[in-house]
């Protein structure tokens, strides 16, 4: 490195990979700096520089010190050693030792004392959390979150039958075949140990998974702007249950509050998504597969007027970065419940996801969010141009503009939609909207569009029936119809 790119950093000032030291005397006092940067991202220590960036200089003596108290400290002073690099950088002001540290792959790196330290900005700080201890292990491979035991759980809190069917179109012959009772089995793929079923085989396999995992569900909230301060909301979900119902109710939530184009399709049809379903199946996926379990948050599901994002606990693992994983590029973190999943979710484990999601709908960010420990994936609905009665999609086509993008479709329009093309009984309506049961406000919906002649009975003369159904009236294929026509919600 020459002086001037020497000047160009420093004037920059200290951050998470760049810190100044005018001088340093301490073996402890180095190993904590080295320790930060080994347990973070890596970095550069710059020594015989003040905190300000201003080179005060070394002698070709302090050099000599500085790198014998280097070789003790990353070798005695810390465990595991790690094998820093070092350059001697000439400036006017003396000499500059620039000591350069890689991001560790045998985290936690600790002191002598058992210490942990890791940075935070430009300072580094002691690690005395739990569940940040856990993270570090994580990284180095020496604890799975997906393979720690579910503490209270048993062998009796998992659905047998929902496993036995797994079970048998994975290895194409039932559980009774194998001769193995089922603690056995759980114990041989990897889903239980010592008769205590672990975080994988309870969200994947258990009753009522949210009883020990309370933090595996996903929040999901439609906002009726582009504001997540916005206190108010056009629909909200709490969506627990295993992982393959998380991520069909998590998709059907997607699909019910964003907009329905009707493009070349007849008027019968209920229209095509507005953003490729595609797109969400591989984000949803993702975040349910490869979250940080260490982590205690939900997964995040927020929908906008002009964007859907899908937050998932816990930042990008090791050193793969969000550009990466747009070549295709992998790293799982939970790779027994990845293992798992691929036969349960559209999930195939090879990094082809995200570059699926991109060639379906272009208009997607990836954000990996360090500080805030998450990862958020963003994906923009097709807006409007002002100058012009067409919708502009992600993909540089236009479509003929089939409603306005101030607000998802009500549901009072969905629940038309669905019986555009059969009769269904509340329950099936409810179902089709991605419902786990009939809410309070289905009931008073269909009340109303049946006081308004919009649908009727299947069974008038028998209204509580438990064999009811409902249709369209012809007044409410004309109401439809000319909501269409004039792109109503």
């Amino acid at each position: 490195m020459s002086e001037a790119e020497l000047l160009q950093i420093l004037a920059r000032g200290e951050d998470s990979q760049h810190q100044f030291k005018s001088d340093i005397t301490n073996a402890d006092a180095l190993a904590a700096e080295l320790i930060a940067l080994a347990n973070s991202a890596g970095g550069d220590l710059y020594i015989g520089v003040a905190d300000n960036g201003r080179v005060s200089g070394l002698t070709a003596a302090d050099v000599a010190r500085l790198n014998q108290l280097l070789s003790n400290a990353a070798s005695q002073n810390m465990r595991p050693p790690i094998n820093p690099q070092s350059a001697n950088i000439q400036t006017a002001q003396g000499l500059v030792m620039q000591v350069s540290v890689a991001e560790g792959l045998a985290k936690p790196y600790m002191d002598t004392q058992g210490r942990i330290w890791v940075k935070s900005g430009a300072d580094k700080r002691h690690v005395t959390a739990r569940e940040e201890m856990q993270r570090l292990f994580q990284q180095s491979g020496l604890l799975q979150a997906d393979q720690v035991p579910v503490r209270d759980a048993t062998i009796a809190d998992i659905d047998e039958r929902a496993f036995a069917r797994y079970f048998e179109r994975r290895y194409k012959q039932t559980t009774e075949q194998t001769g193995l009772a089922l603690p056995a089995l759980f114990e041989n793929l990897k889903l239980a140990s010592s008769g205590v079923p672990n975080l994988a085989g309870v969200l994947l396999f258990g009753k009522n998974p949210q009883r020990h995992l309370q933090v595996c569900i996903i929040g999901a909230v439609c906002f009726p702007g582009t504001k997540l301060s916005d206190h108010r909301y056009l629909d909200s979900e709490n969506i627990e249950g295993s992982l393959e119902e998380q991520y069909q109710r998590g998709l059907a939530f997607i699909k019910r509050n964003l907009h329905h184009v009707q493009g070349d399709q007849g008027f019968n049809s209920l229209g095509q998504l507005e953003v490729p379903e595609e797109a969400f199946v591989e984000l949803l996926v993702n975040a349910l597969v490869h979250r940080d379990f260490f982590t205690n948050a939900t997964v995040r599901l927020f929908v906008f007027t002009d964007r859907v994002e899908i937050i998932s606990p816990g930042h990008l693992p090791d050193t793969l970065t969000a550009e990466q994983i747009r070549a295709g590029t992998s790293n799982r973190r939970n790779k027994v419940l990845a293992e798992h999943a691929a036969h349960i979710l559209p999930y195939r484990g090879l990094g082809t996801g995200i570059p699926r999601a991109l060639g379906a709908w272009p208009k997607i960010d990836l954000l990996d969010e360090r500080e805030a420990n998450q990862f958020r994936a963003v994906v923009w609905r097709p807006v409007v141009d002002p100058t012009s009665t067409q919708q502009v999609t992600g993909q540089g086509r236009t479509k003929p503009e089939s409603q306005p993008e101030s607000q998802p479709e009500s549901l009072e329009k969905r629940v038309l939609r669905i019986l555009i093309t059969k009769t269904a009984s509340k329950a099936e309506i409810s179902a089709q909207l991605g419902q786990k049961e009939v809410s309070g406000h289905l009931n008073k919906v269909v009340r109303d569009l049946l006081t308004d002649k919009t649908i009727e009975y299947t069974l008038p003369d028998k209204p509580n029936s438990r064999l009811q159904k409902y249709r369209l009236t012809e007044r409410g294929l004309a109401l439809l119809a000319d909501k269409n026509s004039k792109g109503l919600a």
